[in-house]
């Protein structure tokens, strides 16, 4: 019998199919019944959307679910919750307060991001040391300006009065007010962001997002874009007040339908959400120790490599030249950096059936690789 090995499973989610979460645990299971002396660590991952606030509980010991009831993104209550780590960061997921999700039908001109900022000022009145931001799964186009007003932001229209909420109510912005925003907490904040695209332009927030929310004519993204191109005059008349890392060009300012320009205009700092993610569940230091990682994802593509979660766990493992292994719902992509590879689809014998019961098929992966290992 081969002596006993220590191996961390670290996929992202399988989109539709499995969580994160749920994924590591059926490999991990698959793994043991051919295996059942390994020490076996999950460590499931997450690129800052929906997904990441169970990536961090499984992952991050003494992490603890704080409810908070927000106004969601067509103005009716949701029940949601952050994450309290047991070093004082607050984790809070825009997916569960003002995602699309949320939306029973989609509301270009309307949604908001208010209850985001209301899940933020509910960490940050419990006394938080610093905020993680995942601000993937947007259902608005606001520039971020909802989760502004709720830590104290106003957006007046020519008679002084606030403007609706949405991207609608920044056609009639006027004066924008930031002296009562509530401070940073004493760790600052770091915002979990996969893209970077601008706020602005061909490239940016409306152009590009727009038609998954809603946008349904080259007309309703122009309208979204003056929306936008009118709250970033507005902030960048307020002058010092905002921070000046409130650039409409900075890279990801336009994540999220804006809400990162709303967020850089708070002060905070725009990182890589997959790295973000490995760093806090403290994957470097769970890798540096075991005999292999298994990651993966649902496909596995010419975009994995570009800040997706397996790239994250390829980058730290490559440190201590740790084996790799990867299964995937389907790879369509040379797969040379990895030890093993497998394809759900090939062993389910086609892409719906590996689908209908993925977790399945990732128990029958992670036996698979252990047997090959």
């Amino acid at each position: 019998m081969t002596a006993p090995s220590t191996i961390v499973f670290a996929p992202d989610s399988f989109k539709g199919s499995a969580s994160a979460r749920q994924a590591a645990s059926a490999m991990a299971r698959g793994w043991a019944s051919v295996r059942p002396l390994d020490t076996l660590v999950l460590k499931p991952m997450a690129d800052g959307g929906e997904g990441t606030l169970d990536a961090f509980e499984s992952a991050v010991p003494g992490s603890t679910r704080m409810p908070v009831r927000v106004t969601g993104p067509d103005d009716r209550p949701v029940d949601a919750s952050w994450l309290l780590l047991a070093d004082g960061t607050g984790v809070i997921e825009l997916a569960s307060t003002s995602g699309i999700t949320l939306l029973n039908e989609l509301r270009p001109d309307d949604a908001h991001s208010r209850g985001f900022g209301q899940a933020i000022v509910s960490a940050l009145d419990f006394g938080v040391r610093r905020l993680v931001l995942a601000i993937g799964g947007s259902s608005s186009t606001d520039g971020g300006a909802g989760v502004l007003e709720e830590l104290g932001a106003r957006f007046l229209d020519a008679s002084g009065r606030p403007v609706r909420a949405g991207n609608r109510g920044l056609h009639h912005l006027s004066t924008t007010e930031f002296h009562a925003v509530r401070p940073l907490p004493p760790g600052g904040v770091d915002v979990l962001c996969d893209v970077t695209n601008p706020l602005l332009g061909a490239d940016g927030a409306a152009a590009v997002y727009g038609p998954q929310k809603g946008a349904a004519t080259a007309e309703a993204v122009h309208a979204l874009e003056r929306g936008l191109a009118t709250l970033a005059r507005s902030v960048s008349r307020a002058g010092p007040v905002a921070h000046p890392d409130a650039d409409p060009t900075h890279p990801g300012a336009g994540a999220a339908g804006g809400v990162g320009f709303g967020l850089l205009v708070w002060g905070a700092r725009l990182v890589p959400g997959s790295t973000g993610v490995a760093e806090i569940c403290e994957l470097p230091a769970a890798i540096a120790s075991c005999d292999v990682v298994v990651t993966g994802e649902g496909s596995f593509d010419s975009q994995s490599a570009a800040g997706k979660a397996v790239s994250a766990v390829l980058a730290a493992a490559s440190v201590g030249a740790t084996r790799v292994d990867l299964v995937a719902g389907r790879i369509s992509a040379p797969t040379v950096q990895f030890a093993d590879a497998l394809s759900l689809s090939v062993l389910a014998g086609s892409a719906e059936a590996a689908q209908v019961d993925a977790e399945r098929w990732l128990e029958v992966a992670g036996a698979a690789l252990a047997e090959r290992f």
